[in-house]
């Protein structure tokens, strides 16, 4: 994460260099773009608290670390798609169920979704994006993961077609 302050940083300098009143003039532009979008975030960082704890990990591998590898892959896929959450949250929240016993391609449904599909965040998707490109993204999203975690399922043995 340090690697990607230092570049952004850099570049920011360069830009500075390179030409002030424009740097100056994207910097104001982003300002007032992040104190629009700030309620909003914040809103969803809320919603996401409350999930996890609503849903502590040992509930959560609990119903995934079943024997019915397709029931778990669905149901996975439903409670990843409830908000989404970034990769830094999701990943270390995948490696607590591997090592509950949750079968790679329940995690790779339920980490797919939990990264790319929001029903929480739907509300304010569709402020900046419209109603229709926010169905359309999550549903493509949703069985994206679904064939992610077939791949997965593949992959490892876990399913034999």
């Amino acid at each position: 994460m340090i690697f990607l302050y230092v570049i952004t940083g850099g570049s920011l300098f360069i830009s500075f260099i390179l030409n002030k009143d424009k740097t100056i003039k994207a910097l104001k532009v982003a300002w007032k773009k992040i104190k629009k979008i700030l309620p909003s975030f914040i809103k969803m960082l809320i919603l996401i608290s409350v999930m996890l704890y609503l849903l502590p990990d040992k509930t959560i591998a609990k119903y995934l670390g079943g024997t019915n590898i397709f029931r778990e892959t669905i149901l996975a896929s439903a409670l990843g798609s409830i908000t989404i959450m970034p990769g830094f949250i999701a990943f270390p929240l995948s490696g607590i169920l591997l090592n509950k016993g949750v079968k790679y391609m329940v995690i790779s449904s339920f980490s797919s979704t939990l990264m790319m599909v929001g029903i929480l965040t739907f509300p304010i998707e569709k402020e900046y994006f419209g109603t229709k490109l926010t169905v359309v993204r999550n549903v493509t999203s949703y069985f994206i993961a679904l064939i992610i975690a077939l791949a997965i399922g593949l992959l490892y043995g876990e399913v034999l077609l």
